[in-house]
């Protein structure tokens, strides 16, 4: 059996006076991720509903291994550093991914036999 899926979460503050700065610079990078890392599945940018200074930053990963290499890369360092200058205080969670629910419009249909088949 091959890695299992991972998932990503930072959960970082950014004062109110840096917002701007840092969704341009998340802007200026999601596309390169998505479309350039291996194993880069997707990612989300959240903001806290209750406090604007909270953010949270979610990638999934084909695994734990892949985004581990993309974090030690010199490529990657480079390419976050302007988001990361906004943070004032930054956790990161790493996570396999166990099980998964999607709503049934997201899953593939089910094959039914015919019956009698």
């Amino acid at each position: 059996m091959g890695e299992q899926r991972a998932r990503v979460v930072f959960l970082v503050r950014v004062p109110a006076e840096r917002t701007a700065a840092f969704l341009a610079a998340y802007e200026a990078i999601r596309h390169q991720v998505a479309g350039g890392v291996p194993g880069h599945l997707v990612d989300q940018v959240c903001r806290s509903s209750a406090d604007p200074e909270q953010w949270l930053i979610t990638s999934e990963w084909a695994s734990l291994g892949d985004f581990e290499a993309w974090e030690r890369s010199a490529a990657h360092r480079e390419l976050v550093r302007p988001m990361r200058e906004c943070f004032t205080d930054a956790r990161s969670l790493r996570f396999h991914i166990h099980a998964q629910t999607a709503s049934p419009a997201r899953e593939a249909p089910a094959t039914v036999a015919p019956r009698g088949a």
